[in-house]
């Protein structure tokens, strides 16, 4: 089949620098509330659980709508999604910075991933149709990076402007957001659209079922709900969920998730493995940082440093390692990535305790940015590479889903485990456990309770670490890329070898 032509004057990387910095920006703030969870709490005082959800409300209303706006891409043109969604983030930004009640800050936050979700798939889809497999690679590896690089910056980047207020984190999204807009309106082309039928009842069914499931999760410790109640949620959205999958199997017209993409092994591993990263990715920085800041006395600033070694070591392998998976069969890479995350991961949870030299906490830190370096690129590219241009929207659009949702079961699994390990190790507090820990959200622990945070922080360090395993389990059976004919170059010069990965046979 001949593949959809663009105008021969597109510049690929100026377009691709030019949706970076969107992308970069929506990305840090699925972590950049972190560092600031205890100065939110303190300011609209608030308890734990709801500071939480100013987190997992925007990722959650980030990896709903993901498989429908893939689709919206193809049918609209994935620029002018990519713009919409740049204009309604960056509003929404200002609505953060705005916020007076922790009730505004979440609807706002819900608006502000609605944003991002509309940009996300015109990504990877605009990458997937302007640069030729064996080019691919080290635009893969752009975007991969800045993918690593913004999620372990965000905390970084807070713990800069948290010191102004934390209104901060979100109004100086309003400048980059307007640079970016700027920026993409010039250099991005306009590419060809192809029509779509929208799955309504597959958009309800998504929807609900992730709802139930990480509101139940995430509510799983708090007073509120019982815990029966609870757990009948979380049934009933798995139930959903299914139910969402049979019907986009038996879907006669066009599935909201194209199942047929998950034919190619190399697909299906890599949605399962960005799923996992972005699961063990969220999960990691809040233990952390309330250890730093709760245990050790750090002002956000200061806990933000800790973390720097993470962005700064991960930044020039990043582009190494993108540009030699055009040449190099991505599975070392990527098996090399995931397995130092894992070391990492379980060197904090060994090392963390209330008086350790905080020089040794780097150490870990260091080892994440390498791995970070190794991991985002390879997987990333690894999914994609056999997208034809024509399903460009659909593949992104589910890769990018399944990332979020691992992200946002990630951040309701952390947070009901956090709270149920500070149950457990917490002596008793007036009004319970739970309770007192809220109210010691807000400044340096009293010299008594630090070892038992300590301790409930390290044990839930564990949950990143066990999960990255599984995603060394993944990348292993990454099936190495063979060269064939069969991809038409955009710029109409003729045809390129395409690099693909076989859907059956191991390598």
């Amino acid at each position: 089949m001949t593949q959809p032509q663009i105008p021969a004057d597109v510049k690929p990387w100026p377009a691709l620098w030019a949706i970076v910095v969107g992308f970069f920006m929506i990305l840090v703030d699925t972590t950049i509330v972190a560092v600031a969870n205890p100065t939110i709490l303190q300011d609209l005082k608030t308890d734990v659980t709801s500071v939480l959800w100013v987190t997992s409300a925007y990722l959650l209303a980030y990896a709903v709508p993901l498989l429908i706006t893939g689709r919206l891409g193809d049918r609209f043109g994935p620029k002018n999604l990519y713009l919409a969604g740049l204009a309604v983030f960056t509003l929404a930004s200002l609505w953060c910075g705005v916020s007076g009640t922790i009730g505004m800050l979440i609807l706002a936050r819900v608006v502000q991933g609605l944003g991002a979700a509309l940009m996300t798939p015109q990504t990877m889809a605009i990458i997937t149709r302007i640069f030729p497999p064996d080019r691919r690679g080290a635009a893969m590896g752009l975007w991969g990076s800045t993918a690593g690089v913004a999620t372990l910056v965000g905390p970084v980047l807070g713990g800069l402007l948290v010191p102004l207020g934390w209104e901060w984190i979100f109004l100086v999204n309003l400048p980059v957001g307007i640079v970016g807009f700027v920026l993409a309106l010039r250099l991005v082309p306009k590419l060809p659209t192809s029509s779509h039928s929208f799955d309504i009842l597959g958009v309800v069914l998504s929807a609900a079922g992730m709802f139930l499931v990480v509101f139940g999760i995430q509510e799983l410790n708090s007073d509120g709900i019982p815990g029966a109640a609870l757990w009948t949620m979380i049934a009933v959205g798995v139930a959903v969920l299914v139910a969402f999958v049979v019907w986009q199997r038996i879907n006669r017209r066009e599935p909201l998730l194209p199942l047929g993409l998950f034919r190619d092994r190399n697909f299906a591993l890599g949605t399962a493995a960005i799923t996992v990263v972005g699961f063990f990715i969220v999960c990691m920085t809040l233990p952390l940082i309330f250890y730093f800041q709760l245990v050790r006395g750090l002002t956000p600033l200061q806990s933000a440093f800790m973390l720097v070694p993470m962005a700064v070591v991960s930044t020039p392998i990043a582009p190494f390692v993108g540009r030699a998976l055009d040449t190099r069969n991505p599975r070392t890479f990527a098996v090399i990535g995931t397995g130092l995350f894992a070391v990492a991961l379980f060197l904090y949870a060994a090392l963390l305790s209330p008086d350790i030299w905080l020089g040794w906490l780097l150490v870990p830190a260091v080892i994440m940015g390498v791995a970070s370096g190794f991991m985002w690129a390879p997987i990333s590219n690894t999914a994609t590479r056999n997208l034809p241009p024509q399903k460009a929207g659909a593949g992104a659009g589910v890769f990018n889903a399944v990332r979020q949702v691992g992200s946002v079961l990630g951040s309701a699994s952390i947070a009901a485990l956090i709270s149920s390990r500070l149950t457990a190790e917490l002596p008793t507090a007036p009004g319970g456990a739970g309770s007192g820990a809220s109210e010691f959200s807000t400044g340096q622990l009293p010299g008594f309770l630090q070892a038992p945070f300590t301790t409930a922080m390290a044990q839930s360090m564990l949950l990143p670490a066990f999960v990255s395993l599984l995603a060394v389990a993944v990348v292993v059976f990454f099936a190495k890329p063979v060269r064939r004919e069969g991809w038409a170059n955009p710029t109409g010069a003729g045809r390129v070898i395409d690099a693909v990965a076989p859907s059956t046979t191991p390598r």
